[in-house]
């Protein structure tokens, strides 16, 4: 038996911590977790009009999350926007 000399991608990618891994993405409405730090909102234009998104961080793992409150738009809602180096 040999061992693969090409680790899959997957163990590249930095993780979640359990909180983050456990938001329910592009579904508006979806709870986050107690320790995501609110920051700056910021106002954008769409098709039905403007709506508000909110940006977070999450002060475990340090992974940043935006959150678009999109009345007309049940897919808006949580989105990563930036996650940690897994070395850091």
């Amino acid at each position: 038996m040999t061992q693969d000399q090409n680790p899959s991608n997957e163990s590249n990618k930095p993780a979640l911590c359990d909180a983050c891994a456990g938001i329910q993405r592009n579904w508006r409405r979806a709870p986050g977790h107690a320790e995501l730090m609110q920051g700056k909102n910021r106002k954008q234009e769409r098709r039905s009009g403007e709506v508000t998104i909110t940006r977070y961080v999450c002060e475990h793992c340090g992974t940043v999350w935006d959150y678009e409150n999109d009345k007309t738009n049940t897919h808006a809602g949580w989105s990563v926007v930036d996650q940690p180096d897994a070395a850091n």
